[in-house]
């Protein structure tokens, strides 16, 4: 069930009038057509799939801004603040490893996991609560398929500094993934006794039951 919540992740071309809806609506579909396409040749060939996923996937997923928010504390600005030149500049390198173990892993794991929903009906619905101003909005999805209730999924979107919308975060059926990560690093944290690279470099992300 994972590999859904990243459906709503991009689009391939962003302006000023786009709406995180369209964003949602338009990458679900671009994504399932590469599901749908995936079936003739994802066996003998399964770095093509994780590699059109990530094309997709990766130009409005804010995995920076989500790997800070897992890392909580440890990468807050007031800690990076306390530090001196050299330990910010350690943070920062930190932060830029975890971004890309979270990009890497995140992304292949879910991917595996959409192939078993390529026959599904998805809808989506219109944000309610879309600020451009705030820069937020929400944007919910439901996808139907063998089960007698559909699965729901929030996709929590945010404006970058260009004004694109990017998935910041997602809650599937009531599960807040972001917290079940910023909970899982912290949990490594104390156990590492502080040491980020030692938590960075044993990272596997829980996968979450729904």
């Amino acid at each position: 069930m994972l590999g859904l919540c990243w459906l709503a992740a991009s689009v391939w071309a962003q302006g000023s009038v786009v709406t995180a809806h369209a964003v949602v609506d338009d990458t679900t579909q671009r994504v399932m057509a590469v599901v749908a396409e995936a079936d003739s040749y994802v066996e003998q060939e399964p770095e093509r799939y994780y590699q059109q996923v990530q094309a997709i996937l990766d130009p409005v997923i804010d995995f920076r801004g989500f790997a800070r928010s897992v890392m909580g504390p440890y990468a807050s600005s007031e800690r990076y603040r306390g530090l001196d030149a050299a330990g910010q500049a350690q943070l920062r390198e930190q932060l830029d490893k975890f971004t890309e173990v979270m990009r890497l892993g995140l992304v292949r794991t879910y991917s595996k996991g959409l192939l078993a929903y390529g026959d599904s009906r998805i809808e989506v619905f219109a944000a309610t609560d879309e600020d451009p101003a705030g820069g937020k909005a929400t944007v919910r999805q439901l996808v139907y398929n063998s089960q007698p209730e559909p699965y729901v999924l929030i996709y929590q979107m945010g404006r970058d500094k260009s004004g694109d919308w990017k998935l910041r975060n997602i809650i599937i059926e009531g599960v807040n993934l972001g917290e079940i990560y910023r909970n899982q690093f912290e949990a490594s944290a104390r156990k590492n006794e502080g040491n980020l690279d030692a938590v960075i470099a044993s990272w596997t992300a829980v996968e979450v039951e729904t």
